[in-house]
Order: structure tokens, then sequence, then C-alpha cells
């Protein structure tokens, strides 16, 4: 028996209080769309007395044949609607020309050969490249589009032996977190017969004389539900080449902690195997190590708790070096003598600073140390004693990466990027300080013709935030600029400057790019970063909130002309901000968003983000979680902004089942005429690995709804034609 919709409606009620003063009736400005039915179903859950409604759990069965056929139907509507907008196809074709331009990753040296990889403009993955000398001719040693014809197979990682002969490489296909492992002949260019699957949150650690790797797998699961089941019991292996994965030497697990996964570095000396223990995405870690110079040697504890986060940089002889946030929330550098491990013997190298530790290695027996200062990178450079040596100078305000490489080496490649900077790689002697260009590519835009500024606003709780706002030059500030506010805000991540050229476009469109640092992220530090979390989550929705208001009041914007977006955890934010604040904003566009927080940990990793989020299973987490989860605060009756939910069938992160449930939800209460559609993307996942030609044709989608929703017109259609 179905539940009826009034029913429905007084069990949200009661499970969320009474709707707020938003869940208004409002006159249809236009003619509503037309929804595929979705059906409800009478599934009530009980949590600690509450009773909640879920009328669209069937969603969940990703593999039904009606979940298919829902699908099916949703993306006719979408696409539909999309093929009406009559800017899109002037947005795709610009979009292809900007994003037609030679993108490079940072080099690294092993074994005394560079690799990097590289995308000519417009090839669906980047190739991987090595070669002896800077100034050779790079050699192609692995392009992942002969993989598939689609270009749906990823590189989703590379680790080179030692010696340089060998390179293990991983695949991930459609999108999938899923990784299998071949072995290739540098020299040849040939695979050998050795094939790891089952791989996932893994890296890759050779052993210093490239007989084997140490990687990180789970059991094999049903294929089936593989892209839905929950993953536990991670287990560290040793490969040894030439042999069959059945014969890999189970090297660490903790078949008593589930929830416990392992990560393997070998030092640069090839001495010891240092394995860093996680539980769930809390930066907290336990710090192991092994002495692969002595036979049948134990796994040693040398940090037996999960009390901070501690990286692993380097060691000299028994002396590890650490960034970690013990005792320190912005981070500092340690070094511990395992040979006497305990805490009061550590000695502080770099102590705690005013700006975020975010990166750090030794090279050219210096530290090269990254910093955030106010989300944008400063580099620096201190002996292996804390001394102070230099500061790096940098082009700008944007966002460095690389620093990596040995301690033996006398130089390191770095990337450096802005709002309106492609990302450029340059070659830092070490010795001297200076800096060089490797490779800078050219776009075709003038990059003086656009402004970056920083402001800093204040938040609900008096909290200081900062916000990138990027824009043309000479703006009017009359509140007609259309606006899209971007965020993210959790699990410690940092939201910096960085080139994009679907944000390029966005701008030759007339549009205002707006990035929120909100709290949940990482750009102050540890404390930021919690202050965001549990129980202090409403927090970064006010930031966001807060952000969005300034934009207005400021009269960059008007809430008619101003978009909201984020993905995964961003996705979070821009469902909950729509039904917090559904009048503050003319369109939302939530992509793989984590939509339903009562049930998020029961699917793949979901369980690991019960550091950031508290679970549902907690009462006191319960109510705080019942307060924001998008699906469950949607209000029958409510005018909501246009929106675009995006997913994928292939997301095994964020299941599309948040997105799905989401959806449907949505549309059965919008009280207006603005559309809310989905838009499902096939042999895709969360997002790493996409092929261009799909990122195109998605970014395509998103400015065309925004260019109709946001009334954009003219700019929209003429995008490019100032270049």
């Amino acid at each position: 028996m179905h539940l009826r919709h009034a029913t429905l409606v007084a069990l949200l009620a009661a499970a969320f209080g009474a709707q707020s003063a938003l869940a208004q009736s409002c006159p249809a400005t236009g003619a509503s769309l037309t929804y595929p039915v979705s059906k409800k179903l009478d599934q009530l859950d009980d949590y600690h007395g509450t009773k909640v409604a879920d009328p669209y759990r069937w969603l969940e069965d990703a593999n039904s044949a009606e979940t298919k056929s829902w699908v099916e139907a949703q993306n006719k509507v979408t696409q539909a609607y999309l093929a009406q907008i009559p800017q899109r196809e002037a947005i795709r074709q610009r979009l292809t020309q900007l994003w037609n331009y030679e993108r490079y990753s940072v080099p690294y040296k092993e074994g005394g050969r560079y690799f990097y990889t590289r995308n000519d403009g417009l090839q669906n993955q980047a190739v991987l490249y090595t070669l002896k000398n800077l100034n050779d001719t790079a050699r192609v040693l692995l392009d992942p589009n002969t993989l598939a014809a689609d270009g749906t197979i990823a590189l989703a990682g590379a680790a080179v032996s030692p010696d340089g002969k060998l390179l293990a490489y991983s695949t991930a296909a459609s999108g999938s977190d899923w990784n299998e492992i071949r072995v290739r002949d540098i020299e040849s260019g040939k695979d050998l017969e050795d094939h790891v699957k089952w791989v996932k949150f893994s890296n890759t650690a050779w052993t210093r004389d490239g007989k084997g790797f140490f990687y990180s797998r789970y059991d094999e699961p049903k294929e089936a539900t593989k892209l839905a089941d929950v993953n536990y019991f991670q287990k560290l292996y040793f490969h040894r080449i030439g042999t069959p994965q059945s014969q890999d030497t189970l090297v660490y697990d903790r078949p008593d902690q589930k929830e416990w996964g392992f990560g393997a570095q070998t030092s640069d000396d090839g001495r010891y195997l240092i394995i860093t223990t996680t539980k769930g995405t809390a930066p907290k870690y336990r710090i192991s190590y092994k002495d692969l110079a002595k036979a049948d040697s134990k796994v040693v504890d040398l940090i037996d708790n999960f009390d901070a986060g501690y990286d692993f940089i380097d060691n000299v002889g028994t002396v590890f070096f650490f960034s970690t946030d013990r005792n320190a929330p912005r981070k500092r550098i340690v070094a511990i003598d395992v040979s006497k491990p305990a805490e009061s013997n550590w000695k502080e190298i770099v102590p705690e600073g005013a700006d975020t530790l975010v990166g750090a290695d030794i090279v050219n027996n210096q530290l090269v140390l990254e910093y955030l200062k106010d989300a944008r990178s400063v580099v620096r450079v201190t002996d292996l004693k804390g001394k102070p040596l230099r500061e790096i100078a940098l082009p700008g305000i944007g966002s460095v990466g690389g620093l990596q490489g040995k301690r033996g080496e006398g130089e390191t490649f770095y990337s450096f990027t802005g709002f309106t900077n492609p990302t450029t790689i340059y070659r830092l002697n070490l010795k001297t300080g200076k800096s060089t260009v490797f490779r800078q590519p050219k776009v075709a835009f003038n990059p003086a013709d656009y402004e970056t500024r920083q402001q800093f606003y204040t938040s609900r709780d008096g909290t200081k935030v900062p916000m990138f706002i990027v824009s043309k030059k000479g703006i009017k500030l009359d509140g007609s600029n259309p606006t899209y506010l971007y965020g993210y805000g959790g699990f410690n991540i940092s939201l910096t400057p960085a080139f994009s050229p679907a944000n390029l476009a966005w701008m030759e469109m007339g549009g205002v790019y707006a990035v929120a640092n909100l709290r949940g992220g990482g750009e102050y530090g540890e404390a930021w970063h919690q202050a965001g979390t549990k129980l202090q989550k409403q927090n970064v929705f006010d930031d966001f909130i807060g952000a969005a208001e300034w934009l207005i009041q400021n009269k960059i914007t008007s809430p008619q002309k101003l978009a909201i977006g984020g993905g995964s955890n961003g996705g979070l934010l821009v469902g909950a901000a729509m039904t917090q604040r559904p009048e503050l904003f003319g369109a939302a566009l939530p992509a793989v968003g984590v939509m339903d927080m009562l049930r998020f940990h029961k699917f793949t990793i979901g369980w690991a983000w019960t550091s950031d989020y508290g679970s549902s299973e907690n009462p006191e987490e319960f109510k705080a979680l019942v307060k924001y989860s998008p699906l469950h605060n949607l209000k029958p009756g409510t005018c909501y902004p246009a929106t675009m939910v995006t997913t994928a069938d292939h997301d095994d992160r964020v299941v599309p089942a948040h997105s799905f449930k989401y959806a449907a939800a949505a549309q059965a209460a919008q009280a207006g005429a603005a559309p809310i559609l989905i838009r499902i993307e096939t042999k895709a996942g969360h997002g790493a690995g996409k092929p261009t030609s799909k990122q195109i044709e998605e970014v395509a989608d998103r400015w065309g709804f925004l260019s109709r929703e946001l009334k954009m017109g003219e700019a929209a259609s003429t995008v490019g034609g100032a270049n």
C-alpha cells in the first residue's frame, strides 16, 4: 500500500518540525514540466523513536529494471529541455576551443629517467611520457586512450621502480574507484603478465631492488553489486614480479578492525616500509614501520593511536621526519628517532606558524615546505635543522603542486596555477633558488581582461571567511551580473586558485565566478576543519549562505541572477543551502551529492565519512543530521530555484541513489515552474578520469542551463566573441 501524499507530508512534518515560512504556495510563472512518475512506497524507518519516511527507497537498487526505466525517462526529459536552449551549441563550441591546449603534469625523476603526463588538448585521457634528459624528445610510455575507444579507461596511478626499469600502473574503468594494477617494461614498452585486481584507495610502493611492490586491496566483491556494497577490511599485500596475485604475501591487516585502511610507503633509502593506518576520512593516523633490511622483521607500531595527523616525509638513518598537527593545528615538522620513539624525545624541526603547512619533502638535503596563506600558496625552504633559507618567488596569487624529489637531487618541479593563469610547470634549482619555465601552455584568451580579488566577509556567528571573486574587468555593480558561487567545506580539503577552461567560458559569457573558503575545509588548519564537522556542520552552510548574501548586498549579483554549485560534499552543500534558503538563489547545480544523510554510511565507503558527518545511528548526531539532510528537508509547496542534479551510473564513491532520491523528492515538492532536472551520465563515476569529451558535454549542459534560468540572453550566445 502506497502512502497518500498528505500522510507523507504529515510524517515529514513530525520528523523535522513544522514547515518553515518558506514552505509556501507560489504562483507558476510559466508552464511546468511533466516529470516521469516516481512512485512512493510505504517505507518508514525508526530513528531513536522518530519515524522517518523514505518513499523512494526503491531507487537505491541501481540494477533493477524499474530504476533503469526511471533513469532513462528522467534523462529524456532533461535532454529534451537542454536541447531547446539556443546558446548551448555555441557554448559547447567555445568550450572545445578553450579546452584545446597542452596540459602537463609535474615531472618526477626515478632511476635516471623523467616521467610526466601530457594531454595535447582534446585527448580524452592524458598520455604518460618518459625521457632520460630534459632536452630529449619524450617517448610515449602509456597511452590510456588506446585502452578504450570511448576514453572511459583512465590511468589512476603510476609508480616507477627505483631502478627505472618497470612501471606499475593502475587503471580505472568508467570512473569506478576499483583499480587494476599491471606492470610494464619501460625499455620495451610491453606489459608483463602481472595483473593485480580489487585494488581501491591504494598507492603502490616499490621495494628498493625493484622485485615487487606493496599495495592495498579488499576481498573480491560480488560482481552484480560491486558498485554499491560497503567496503570493509582492507589489507596490505606485497606482490612479487612474475608471480600470480594468488601468491601475494599478506603484510598487514587487522581482522578486529573492519574500518581501518592501510597506506604503504617505502623510504628513499629502501630500508623501511612505512604503514599509515587510517580510520575513515579523519586526518588522524597510526604509524607503523617494518625494517626491510632484516628478513622476517615484524611490523612495529611507532604511533599507536589516532591522536593526530602524521605524514611521513623521509628518513635520515633511524630518524623519521613527519609533518604533523599534533599540538599544532596548522602543522609543524618533527623528527622521531625510531630507536628512542617516546614523544619526549621528539625534536621539533619547524614550529607551527601563522600559515597552514600543506606539503613537505626533503630535496637537496633541504626541507621544501608549501604553506597556505589565506588559501593561496607560499613556498619556503629550510635546512634539515629548520633554519630558514629562502622563500620561493611565485608569479602571483595561485596554487602550487609538486615539489617532490629525492634527498640527493638538486632539483624539483612544481606547477603554478591561478584562476586566470593556465597551469605552468617550473623547474626549481634548489642550490640557487631559481625557477625556470619547463612547460607553459598557450590558451586562446587574454588574462589581462580578467581580475581576481579576495574578499573577507562575516558569517552568521561572526567568523571571518575568505572568498575569491573572479570576473572580467570593469563589471557594473548593479546586481545584474550572473554569478556562479562554488563551495565545498569538508574533509579538510582546501579550495585554492586554479585555472579551468570551464570557468573561463563562464566569465566570457559575462558571468562572475566566486569561490568561498568555508569552514570544514583545510585552509586554516585542523581547527578550521573541525569547526565544520558533525554537530557544527551547520557552520558550513551558514558560511556559504553568508557568501551569497555578501554578493547580493554588494550588488555583484541578485537572487534571480545567482547560481550555486558544488560536487560530492559540495553537492550536499548546495542541497542544504537551497532547502534552507530557496529564495536566495536563481539556480542550483548539485553534483554527485551526499543527499541522504541518514543512510549514506550504508553504501561503499560511505561509513568512512562519519568522521566529518557523524551517523544517524548516534542519537545526538541524528538530531543534527536530520535538520539539514537535503533529502529530508524538501518541503512540499515551496518555490525552489531551477535545479539540475548531476550524477553518474558508475559512481561508487557517492552512489547515484542519493541524487535519484533527491531529484524525485524535489520534483514532487516543487510548487513553481522552475525546472527540477537530473542529468545521469553513463559509463562515468564520481569524476576522476572522466574523458575530456564527457567533461565538455557536461559543462555545456551546465552553462546552457544557467544561461536560460538566469536569463543571460545575448551574452551567453556570444561567448568568446570578445577574444
